[in-house]
């Protein structure tokens, strides 16, 4: 009964303390002395901790910057009547979000304000935006898909969750599409998805954001705009809150996340921007020397998790932006040499039509092929091999040299494979869909079809199949093999597909 006598008092005297503390700490003020676009440098705030969130006026920004006599903080929002001269006020606690399932369905700010009309969001819980990565022993290998519904993809540079993959190509080329498609297969997977809006114009997210209501994907997706009127402060933090509201599904829930980063390129110019406007020295290409390691401490984060740690992971696909197609530029290069592989796409082969315009030969997945599934497996490799033999012919053929029967024959086959590979935009397909496809690709059942009729017929295969063999898409998409007997009614079917394809269902 004393213990709990004691217990109790010193519970009281703690909350006091505490009370005491947060009372000296908003008292704690500093000036303002300078203001230089979005950046204010003021002094005093001599306890002021980095990334704690400061107020000025009606402003709120977070610390950035410790010098031994000055303070750099960047501002939330755009400064309207600040002035040199003006008090700063601590607030105590680091710059956080709202994390927890409240967000999903939603359209926010990076501070986790609705932006969607709806109702002021209130979680349990919240995060802070700078969170340490995991360390290595509480993470475990990737093994298990992330299917993207792009066959390109799911066949070639297979993703698995916890992987981090970079999507870059120029402008215009596809890079969001991908992103988009990725997210609308995810529907009926449990996988929660973040799409990531930095710098992007308005209307382009207003036509994600449509996309993915019409799909139904609301539901188990947040999206977090900071769009290109946003303060450099806002694109800065952007990438990072959205990791923290993923590591809360990760962590506490379990869950397998899924989160876009768009793009990444936009963040690099924000932080730039915010580095001279606080005299960092630029160095290569204009940027501060610490841009590798703003990208590479938030791409860390995505992994994941051993069970007894949570067991959830999250699966980042940022998107970077490249010029003429250089990809050894200094923010590409940096987020390459971060990731576990990336998907290039080009403005030549978007212009001749092939999309998704993913360039074979650059495009590479480090991770994914441990986590392709067993049928994909066994299909997958063959179309490899003959694509990439193909690519080095074609390159070949050009010059007009007479070709013999065997490389022709390649030349054929690789054609149907790149018709194979094409997919609209908003249509990814199941892995089982897929493998069907592929398979009928490998064996030559399609090599006597005109190029222009491939996806007709493909689309044709994919409806007989869920009709005729429903029970072999059910067990390649629950994980199983492609046995002799799967092998033979697959083949079967797509004899079938092809002999009843009549000139008339042509046109």
């Amino acid at each position: 009964m004393l213990n709990e006598t004691v217990k109790d008092t010193i519970n009281k005297v703690e909350k006091i303390a505490h009370k005491t503390k947060a009372s000296v700490i908003s008292e704690e003020v500093g000036q303002v002395i300078e203001i230089v676009g979005n950046i204010v440098t003021c002094s005093g705030l001599s306890s002021v901790q980095m990334d704690e969130m400061v107020t000025i006026q009606d402003s709120k920004g977070i610390v950035i910057n410790l010098d031994e006599k000055m303070v750099g903080i960047i501002l939330l929002d755009n400064p309207r009547n600040i002035k040199s001269g003006d008090k700063v006020k601590r607030t105590g606690h680091i710059a956080d979000v709202p994390v927890g399932p409240e967000l999903l369905g939603r359209v926010i700010d990076p501070t986790g304000n609705p932006l969607d009309n709806g109702t002021k969001i209130t979680t349990k819980e919240r995060y802070n935006i700078e969170r340490e990565a995991h360390p290595i022993m509480e993470r475990q290998s990737v093994s298990v898909p992330l299917q993207t519904g792009i066959k390109a993809i799911d066949a070639i540079i297979p993703i698995g969750r916890g992987q981090r993959e970079l999507i870059l190509g120029d402008r215009q080329t596809g890079k969001t599409a991908l992103a988009i498609d990725t997210i609308i297969s995810q529907k009926d997977t449990g996988v929660i998805c973040i799409y990531c809006a930095i710098g992007q114009r308005a209307d382009s997210v207003a036509k994600v954001i449509d996309v993915l209501k019409q799909k139904d994907c609301m539901k188990n997706t947040i999206v977090m705009v900071a769009g290109g009127e946003s303060s450099p402060g806002l694109l800065y933090i952007a990438p990072y809150a959205a990791t923290s509201m993923a590591e809360y599904f990760m962590e506490r829930e379990g869950k397998d996340v899924l989160i876009i980063y768009d793009n990444l390129s936009v963040h690099a110019q924000a932080y730039r921007q915010l580095s001279l406007f606080l005299r960092r020295p630029p160095g290569r290409e204009a940027f501060p020397g610490d841009i590798f390691y703003i990208h590479s401490r938030l791409l860390e984060r995505s992994t994941r998790l051993r069970p007894e740690y949570g067991g959830g992971s999250i699966t980042a696909l940022p998107i970077c932006e490249t010029l003429a197609e250089n990809v050894s530029a200094y923010i590409p290069t940096n987020l390459i040499s971060i990731t576990d592989g990336q998907i290039f796409l080009t403005n030549t082969l978007f212009q001749k039509g092939i999309i998704p315009a993913i360039n074979i030969g650059i495009s590479v997945s480090r991770v994914g092929s441990k986590a392709q599934l067993p049928a994909y497996k066994a299909v997958a490799g063959d179309m490899k091999i003959s694509y990439s033999q193909f690519e080095e012919l074609e390159a070949f053929s050009k010059f007009g040299t007479q070709l013999d029967e065997a490389t022709q024959k390649t030349l054929r086959r690789g054609e149907i494979i790149r018709e194979t590979l094409k997919q609209p935009q908003y249509k990814p397909l199941k892995a089982s869909e897929q493998i069907i496809v592929i398979y009928a690709t490998n064996i030559g059942a399609f090599d006597d079809i005109e190029i222009k009729y491939i996806n007709k017929i493909q689309d044709e295969l994919i409806k007989k199949a869920h009709i005729s063999i429903p029970h072999i898409l059910k067990e390649i998409d629950d994980g199983l093999k492609l046995n002799e007997k799967f092998k033979e009614e697959i083949k079967n079917l797509a004899t079938e597909v092809v002999n009843n394809f009549k000139p008339e269902e042509k046109d």
